[in-house]
């Protein structure tokens, strides 16, 4: 990224939290959690100890960082090494990301950028100028990746109200900032329990590691009895919905399924995890020490701020998530995707000098498809 694009999104991200600090969730026991940051073009800074919101307000100022991060979970010196920390408990995250979700959307909306010769083009494997294969990807999620992954959060939260007695107020969720969502659950039985324990936790949740004899086939005199029905709770209804379809075709399938056997039955489960499981990385459930993007920060892979949604249906984050600067500025654009914010649309562009809100060329040079003029 060149200096004057950084210079751009420092300004730029500068005047949002001066301007909108009241957007920054300062988290409860603040003194306990450890913070970090990163500037652009340069790496992380993490085992800090901030103790109130004056000093994070202090450090987002002074520091005009391209990200901000915070710990999920609790110490008693949160600015000692980790070995050193003394780790008390942690509150549990899910990630839900649109990336994750394998929707044929997305490649209509990703972009292939060569870093051999800086060549935008739409998703390819080659650079369709100097023919180097060494190309990032950069994604313009669609309304669709936004309601797939809202579809996620629905489900996880159903499982974690109805199989696992989390309360529905301790349950928050945020935008990412960029493709998908951040569930919280706060205050829950999950606060102490290790990594290994939430590892076990996101298998059920995503309905993996799921074996027949829970569902009633046995590799020996299986009973039509011990098959789920459809008011059967948890995982043993979800499945029997999804399997049975009504309550009518329940004993014809059973048949099929006892016929088909126990290794076909195990299929079966594997293709109901893959449709019917929620989709979260376990990989950020499980780690216990990770520090999680700061709601209500940018984020400087889209220049769009990480918000809580208190109403996930109506939520739009092309219109609540972004937050900075209506005022106008030149830059080249090379971005061969439209897309849409705060209800205007933009682009396709090929390589031409424009002028239009900050917010919008943010979007684009965070993305990597464009640069001040």
């Amino acid at each position: 990224m060149q200096e004057t694009d950084i210079q751009f999104l420092e300004n730029s991200f500068k005047k949002y939290y001066f301007d909108h600090f009241d957007q920054i969730k300062v988290p409860e026991r603040t003194s306990e959690r450890e913070f970090g940051y990163q500037k652009f073009n340069s790496g992380m800074t993490r085992h800090l100890a901030i103790k109130d919101d004056k000093e994070l307000h202090l450090m987002l100022i002074q520091n005009i960082p391209s990200d901000v991060y915070c710990s999920n979970a609790y110490y008693t010196f949160p600015n000692l090494p980790m070995n050193e920390k003394d780790w008390k408990e942690a509150d549990l995250i899910f990630d839900i990301d649109a990336k994750d979700l394998n929707l044929p959307c997305r490649e209509s909306h990703t972009v292939s950028i060569c870093n051999e010769c800086n060549e935008v083009s739409k998703n390819s494997s080659q650079c369709t100028k100097c023919n180097s294969t060494k190309l990032e990807k950069k994604s313009l999620p669609c309304n669709n990746c936004i309601n797939a992954s809202k579809t996620e959060v629905t489900k996880l939260s159903e499982v974690l109200i109805d199989d696992l007695a989390v309360s529905k107020e301790n349950i928050h969720v945020y935008f990412s900032g960029n493709e998908g969502f951040h569930v919280y659950v706060y205050d829950s039985q999950f606060q102490e329990i290790g990594s290994r324990e939430r590892s076990e936790l996101t298998d059920y949740i995503s309905f993996r590691g799921i074996i027949p004899e829970s569902f009633g086939m046995k590799k020996i005199k299986p009973n039509r009895a011990s098959f789920p029905d459809f008011e059967d709770k948890g995982w043993r209804g979800r499945f029997s919905k999804y399997i049975f379809g009504s309550k009518s075709k329940r004993s014809k399938i059973i048949t099929e399924l006892l016929a088909n056997g126990y290794s076909s039955f195990q299929k079966t489960l594997d293709d109901a995890s893959d449709n019917i499981g929620v989709k979260i990385d376990p990989n950020v459930t499980m780690d216990i020490h990770r520090i999680f993007r700061l709601p209500g920060s940018i984020n400087s892979k889209s220049g769009l701020a990480k918000i809580q949604c208190n109403d996930l249906e109506k939520f739009d984050p092309y219109i609540e998530a972004s937050f900075l600067s209506d005022e106008t500025v030149e830059i080249l654009a090379n971005c061969p995707i439209e897309f849409k914010l705060k209800n205007k649309k933009f682009g396709p562009y090929n390589n031409e000098k424009i002028t239009i809100p900050t917010f919008a060329a943010a979007y684009m040079i965070c993305k990597k498809l464009a640069r001040i003029a």
